[in-house]
C-alpha cells in the first residue's frame, strides 16, 4: 500500500510540475512587438520622436487623437511634439499583453503640465490610467488606440469645458448638447 501511495504522490508530482512548466513563452514576433512598444513610449517619454521611425510605419493611423484620427507618422510626432511642449509625464506600464498582431498595455500616466492647455495651467498635475492598444505588421506600428476609464476621461474633459447646467443645456427631442460656451 505505501508503494502505491507513494507512485501516486510522484505522479501527481510529477504532473503537477508537468503543468506549471513554461516551455515556450511568447512567440518571437509577440516578443518584437512588446519591445516595440516599450521603445515607442520610451521615446515619447524622452521627447525623441525621430527613433519613433524605428516601430511605427508611415502610414500609422493613430485613433486616439484630440480630434479624431490621426494619420501618418509625420502628423503623429506632430501631436506629441505638441504634448511634449505642454506637458511633461512618466508612463508606468500595470500589465501588457501581447501576441503577434497586438500588444495591449494598461498603463498609469502622471505628471506635471508645463504650459496652459487643456484647460490646465502650468504646474497642474495629471494622474490618469489607460489601455492601449498598438497593431503591429512586421514589426511596426501601425494602429493605435487609447482608452481611458470614463472618470479619467471626465477629469480632463471637465477642465476643457463648462459644465452642464439649466442655462447652458439645449434641449431638442432626443438629445441634450451643450451651447458653445468657454468657462473664464
Amino acid at each position: 500500500m505505501k508503494n502505491v501511495l507513494w507512485i501516486i504522490t510522484l505522479l501527481l508530482s510529477a504532473s503537477v510540475v508537468g503543468c506549471n512548466h513554461n516551455t515556450g513563452g511568447i512567440s518571437d514576433e509577440a516578443q518584437k512587438n512588446l519591445q516595440a512598444a516599450k521603445a515607442i513610449r520610451e521615446a515619447i517619454e524622452a521627447n525623441h520622436l525621430d527613433k519613433l521611425n524605428d516601430f511605427i510605419a508611415s502610414d500609422c493611423i493613430d485613433h486616439a487623437g484630440d480630434r479624431g484620427d490621426i494619420k501618418g507618422l509625420d502628423s503623429i510626432k506632430a501631436q506629441l511634439r505638441h504634448w511634449n511642449e505642454m506637458a511633461e509625464g512618466k508612463t508606468a506600464v500595470i500589465k501588457e499583453l501581447a501576441d503577434e498582431l497586438y500588444v495591449m498595455s494598461w498603463t498609469r500616466n502622471s505628471g506635471k503640465y508645463k504650459s496652459t492647455g487643456y484647460g490646465h495651467k502650468p504646474g497642474d498635475a495629471f494622474e490618469l490610467q489607460s489601455l492601449e492598444i498598438i497593431r503591429f505588421r512586421d514589426g511596426k506600428a501601425v494602429e493605435h488606440w487609447s482608452m481611458m476609464p470614463p472618470a479619467d476621461a471626465l477629469k480632463m474633459i471637465a477642465a476643457t469645458s463648462a459644465p452642464v447646467t439649466m442655462s447652458n443645456a439645449v434641449i431638442k427631442e432626443d438629445s441634450i448638447r451643450l451651447k458653445t460656451k468657454k468657462m473664464k
